[in-house]
Protein backbone atom coordinates (compact mmCIF):
# COMPACT_ATOMS: atom_id res chain seq x y z
CA UNK A 1 0.00 0.00 0.00
CA UNK A 2 2.91 2.64 0.75
CA UNK A 3 4.39 1.61 -2.41
CA UNK A 4 1.12 2.26 -4.55
CA UNK A 5 0.71 5.94 -2.55
CA UNK A 6 3.98 6.79 -3.55
CA UNK A 7 3.70 6.38 -7.12
CA UNK A 8 0.32 8.16 -6.64
CA UNK A 9 1.41 11.31 -5.70
CA UNK A 10 4.83 11.45 -8.33
CA UNK A 11 2.64 12.47 -10.87
CA UNK A 12 4.40 14.90 -13.24
CA UNK A 13 2.77 17.70 -15.34
CA UNK A 14 2.06 15.88 -18.24
CA UNK A 15 0.84 13.12 -16.39
CA UNK A 16 -1.66 15.30 -14.61
CA UNK A 17 -2.76 17.04 -17.40
CA UNK A 18 -3.85 13.43 -19.10
CA UNK A 19 -5.82 12.63 -15.78
CA UNK A 20 -7.72 16.20 -15.34
CA UNK A 21 -8.48 16.11 -19.49
CA UNK A 22 -9.70 12.75 -19.05
CA UNK A 23 -11.50 13.67 -15.97
CA UNK A 24 -13.07 16.64 -18.20
CA UNK A 25 -14.63 13.97 -20.23
CA UNK A 26 -12.43 14.33 -23.20
CA UNK A 27 -11.11 11.29 -24.49
CA UNK A 28 -8.14 10.12 -27.01
CA UNK A 29 -7.28 7.01 -28.85
CA UNK A 30 -4.46 4.74 -29.25
CA UNK A 31 -3.34 2.06 -31.81
CA UNK A 32 -1.41 -1.31 -30.33
CA UNK A 33 -0.94 -1.86 -26.67
CA UNK A 34 -0.50 0.04 -23.84
CA UNK A 35 1.78 -2.05 -22.22
CA UNK A 36 4.16 -2.36 -25.36
CA UNK A 37 4.55 -0.29 -28.14
CA UNK A 38 1.64 2.48 -29.38
CA UNK A 39 0.53 5.40 -31.57
CA UNK A 40 -1.73 8.18 -30.23
CA UNK A 41 -4.41 7.95 -33.57
CA UNK A 42 -6.62 10.70 -32.01
CA UNK A 43 -6.83 13.42 -28.72
CA UNK A 44 -10.08 15.47 -28.12
CA UNK A 45 -7.79 18.39 -26.22
CA UNK A 46 -5.96 21.10 -27.17
CA UNK A 47 -3.74 21.39 -23.92
CA UNK A 48 -3.02 17.80 -25.03
CA UNK A 49 -2.41 18.21 -28.78
CA UNK A 50 0.07 20.95 -27.69
CA UNK A 51 2.55 18.28 -25.33
CA UNK A 52 5.06 15.75 -27.82
CA UNK A 53 3.48 12.29 -28.84
CA UNK A 54 6.33 11.04 -26.62
CA UNK A 55 6.16 12.49 -24.08
CA UNK A 56 2.05 11.87 -24.30
CA UNK A 57 3.34 8.15 -24.38
CA UNK A 58 5.75 7.76 -21.79
CA UNK A 59 2.82 9.91 -19.25
CA UNK A 60 0.48 7.18 -20.55
CA UNK A 61 2.69 3.97 -19.95
CA UNK A 62 3.58 5.47 -16.05
CA UNK A 63 -0.01 6.09 -15.63
CA UNK A 64 -1.11 3.14 -16.42
CA UNK A 65 1.36 1.27 -14.37
CA UNK A 66 0.53 3.38 -11.37
CA UNK A 67 -3.19 1.76 -12.71
CA UNK A 68 -4.30 5.46 -12.67
CA UNK A 69 -5.43 4.60 -16.37
CA UNK A 70 -6.52 1.81 -18.20
CA UNK A 71 -7.10 1.08 -22.01
CA UNK A 72 -10.50 -0.34 -23.40
CA UNK A 73 -10.87 -1.93 -26.83
CA UNK A 74 -13.16 -0.30 -29.38
CA UNK A 75 -14.71 -2.30 -31.87
CA UNK A 76 -12.79 -0.90 -34.69
CA UNK A 77 -9.85 -2.52 -32.71
CA UNK A 78 -8.22 1.04 -31.34
CA UNK A 79 -8.48 1.39 -27.81
CA UNK A 80 -9.61 4.31 -25.45
CA UNK A 81 -7.59 5.80 -22.70
CA UNK A 82 -9.84 5.99 -19.74
CA UNK A 83 -9.35 6.84 -15.88
CA UNK A 84 -9.87 4.14 -13.02
CA UNK A 85 -11.61 4.38 -9.73
CA UNK A 86 -7.70 5.58 -8.44
CA UNK A 87 -7.12 7.90 -11.36
CA UNK A 88 -10.82 9.52 -10.75
CA UNK A 89 -9.56 10.17 -6.79
CA UNK A 90 -6.41 11.53 -8.00
CA UNK A 91 -8.31 13.91 -10.50
CA UNK A 92 -10.68 14.92 -6.91
CA UNK A 93 -7.25 15.97 -5.32
CA UNK A 94 -6.29 17.86 -8.45
CA UNK A 95 -9.73 19.76 -7.91
CA UNK A 96 -9.23 20.34 -4.25
CA UNK A 97 -5.69 22.34 -4.90
CA UNK A 98 -7.57 24.52 -6.78
CA UNK A 99 -10.93 25.23 -4.66
CA UNK A 100 -11.65 28.45 -3.27
CA UNK A 101 -14.71 30.20 -1.09
CA UNK A 102 -15.56 33.22 -3.11
CA UNK A 103 -15.83 36.59 -1.14
CA UNK A 104 -19.04 38.42 -1.77
CA UNK A 105 -19.21 41.66 -1.85
CA UNK A 106 -21.37 42.64 1.43
CA UNK A 107 -20.80 39.96 4.05
CA UNK A 108 -24.18 37.97 5.06
CA UNK A 109 -23.47 38.67 8.98
CA UNK A 110 -23.20 34.36 8.77
CA UNK A 111 -20.55 32.70 10.32
CA UNK A 112 -19.56 29.05 9.45
CA UNK A 113 -17.55 27.02 11.69
CA UNK A 114 -16.58 23.28 10.82
CA UNK A 115 -15.83 21.39 14.06
CA UNK A 116 -14.15 17.44 13.92
CA UNK A 117 -13.33 15.07 15.96
CA UNK A 118 -11.28 12.41 13.50
CA UNK A 119 -9.89 9.23 15.94
CA UNK A 120 -5.79 8.99 15.83
CA UNK A 121 -6.38 6.29 13.11
CA UNK A 122 -7.62 8.29 10.71
CA UNK A 123 -4.60 10.94 11.63
CA UNK A 124 -3.68 11.67 8.39
CA UNK A 125 -7.41 12.80 6.69
CA UNK A 126 -7.43 14.79 10.01
CA UNK A 127 -4.42 16.66 9.10
CA UNK A 128 -5.54 17.22 5.20
CA UNK A 129 -8.28 18.74 6.69
CA UNK A 130 -6.85 21.15 8.79
CA UNK A 131 -4.28 21.99 5.95
CA UNK A 132 -7.22 22.56 3.25
CA UNK A 133 -9.54 24.42 5.79
CA UNK A 134 -6.60 27.11 5.93
CA UNK A 135 -6.02 26.33 2.21
CA UNK A 136 -9.70 28.00 2.06
CA UNK A 137 -9.15 30.64 4.03
CA UNK A 138 -10.48 29.89 7.49
CA UNK A 139 -9.25 30.70 10.48
CA UNK A 140 -8.43 28.78 13.66
CA UNK A 141 -11.51 29.16 16.34
CA UNK A 142 -10.11 26.20 18.55
CA UNK A 143 -8.18 23.06 18.00
CA UNK A 144 -10.85 21.37 15.97
CA UNK A 145 -12.99 24.05 15.07
CA UNK A 146 -12.54 26.49 12.14
CA UNK A 147 -14.19 29.83 11.03
CA UNK A 148 -15.43 31.60 8.40
CA UNK A 149 -17.53 34.26 7.58
CA UNK A 150 -17.85 33.59 3.65
CA UNK A 151 -20.71 30.59 2.41
CA UNK A 152 -18.89 27.25 1.53
CA UNK A 153 -21.23 24.50 2.58
CA UNK A 154 -20.62 23.16 -0.88
CA UNK A 155 -16.80 23.02 -0.54
CA UNK A 156 -16.46 21.36 3.28
CA UNK A 157 -19.58 18.58 1.65
CA UNK A 158 -17.24 17.97 -0.91
CA UNK A 159 -13.70 17.79 1.04
CA UNK A 160 -16.07 15.38 3.50
CA UNK A 161 -17.47 12.67 1.11
CA UNK A 162 -13.88 12.72 -0.58
CA UNK A 163 -12.74 11.59 2.89
CA UNK A 164 -15.22 9.83 4.26
CA UNK A 165 -15.52 11.61 6.58
CA UNK A 166 -19.04 12.80 7.38
CA UNK A 167 -19.38 11.14 11.07
CA UNK A 168 -16.60 12.79 12.27
CA UNK A 169 -17.31 16.38 10.36
CA UNK A 170 -20.24 18.92 11.56
CA UNK A 171 -20.67 22.26 9.47
CA UNK A 172 -22.57 25.44 11.48
CA UNK A 173 -24.04 28.47 10.21
CA UNK A 174 -24.34 30.71 13.34
CA UNK A 175 -25.23 34.66 13.58
CA UNK A 176 -22.67 35.49 16.30
CA UNK A 177 -20.65 33.87 18.98
CA UNK A 178 -19.33 35.55 21.95
CA UNK A 179 -15.84 36.20 20.57
CA UNK A 180 -16.84 37.46 17.39
CA UNK A 181 -15.38 41.21 17.40
CA UNK A 182 -11.50 39.55 16.77
CA UNK A 183 -12.60 37.83 13.60
CA UNK A 184 -14.71 39.76 12.51
CA UNK A 185 -11.77 42.21 12.77
CA UNK A 186 -9.55 39.30 11.28
CA UNK A 187 -11.69 38.89 8.38
CA UNK A 188 -11.83 42.70 7.83
CA UNK A 189 -15.16 42.90 8.68
CA UNK A 190 -15.25 46.27 10.43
Amino acid sequence: METKNRVFEKTGSTQKEIIKTLFAGATFSIAGSIEKDFGIVKIISDKLNQIKENSLRRAIKSLYRSRLVEALENENGSMTVVLTENGKRKALTYNMDTMTVKKPEKWDGRWRLVMFDIPNKRKKEREVLRSLLKQLGFVKYQESAFIIPYECKNEIDYVVEFFNLRPHVRFLEVASFDDDLIFKKNFNLI
